[in-house]
């Protein structure tokens, strides 16, 4: 699992990564009442909007950490947004992208690097 610093998660398996936001993020938003999921075929691009994230605080873009290719959205979430609290890097991820550029990986922080990022803020 690799981190952005604007709080998304990305995971890959082979050429797909599976993407959502971070148990940090979800804790800040508060109770998530609406989630907006991209739709299956958008092309998106590394640090672009890409899906919205609302609480009973705000609302939030969530944001591409890799370029490439919406291959399926949780749709679940737009029945259940409190899954994102529940289980922000696990059940209540947000899309699958096909990455078209792997390296785009390199630059994200693993865990280790991401948990310094947040303990400064």
């Amino acid at each position: 699992m690799r981190f952005t610093k604007d709080h998304e998660w990305v995971s890959l398996d082979g050429d797909v990564a599976t993407v959502g936001i971070t148990s940090h993020a979800a804790e800040q938003l508060g109770d998530v009442v609406f989630v907006e999921t991209p739709q299956v075929g958008k092309s998106v691009k590394a640090g672009e909007a890409f899906a919205v994230v609302e609480s009973v605080k705000a609302a939030s873009d969530v944001y591409a950490p890799v370029t490439g290719e919406v291959v399926e959205a949780n749709d679940a979430l737009s029945g259940a947004p409190e899954t994102v609290n529940q289980s922000a890097e696990g059940e209540g991820w947000f899309a699958k992208v096909r990455v078209a550029n792997p390296s785009e990986l390199d630059a994200l922080m693993d865990k280790a690097a991401y948990d310094a990022y947040v303990a400064s803020l």
